[in-house]
């Protein structure tokens, strides 16, 4: 992660920035922030996933939607660029012709750790997803084996974290079946 630039931005100049290049950038406390690119493996996790949760919300006819590279507002000068995340397809609807940053809390986040996202992922996204209201927050990590599933109560996450074996429990999706195992098998090829 890098900072780009001192210049404090706006959530409406973020909004409208005009990327030189094919980089991603968060805005973070006011400041652009490149995301490195991912791996191949994390492109195959958050695909897998992607995949999973259309056919789940396919299969139940779910007024629902799955987006990878749009954008969650998180906070006044913040917004992050999820791996993975869900909506209605009424929030969707309201930004067909606008940036894909959503400003209501998505039903559910997927963030896929990568080495330098390790902090970002379990302790600065977790309090601000959970501040933002997002209801269920998955936090994949394949070096240490593990899918953590946060459900928000009262405010705050309870967290349960599942090993290569674990059979997952979503709150979203209570027909889920699928384990940890079979989420990072995914990411091989």
């Amino acid at each position: 992660m890098i900072q780009v630039s001192e210049k404090i931005y706006s959530f409406e100049d973020y909004c409208q920035y005009n990327y030189q290049s094919d980089n991603h950038y968060e805005l973070v406390d006011g400041k652009l922030v490149l995301m490195n690119p991912p791996t191949v493996r994390h492109f195959l996790l958050a695909k897998f996933l992607e995949m999973t949760f259309d056919q789940l919300i396919q299969k139940k006819a779910l007024p629902l939607i799955c987006f990878r590279d749009a954008g969650v507002r998180t906070g006044w000068r913040k917004s992050r660029l999820p791996d993975v995340f869900i909506t209605t397809k009424e929030a969707a609807s309201e930004l067909l012709d606008e940036s894909a940053i959503f400003q209501i809390p998505p039903l559910l986040i997927v963030e896929i750790v990568s080495p330098e996202s390790v902090t970002r992922d379990y302790r600065y996204k977790r309090s601000e997803y959970a501040a933002l209201g997002v209801d269920e927050y998955w936090i994949v990590d394949p070096k240490n084996e593990t899918i953590t599933i946060l459900l928000l109560e009262e405010g705050l996450y309870e967290e349960t974290v599942y090993n290569l074996s674990d059979k997952l429990v979503s709150r979203l999706f209570s027909e889920l079946d699928l384990t940890v195992n079979q989420v990072l098998v995914s990411g091989n090829m």
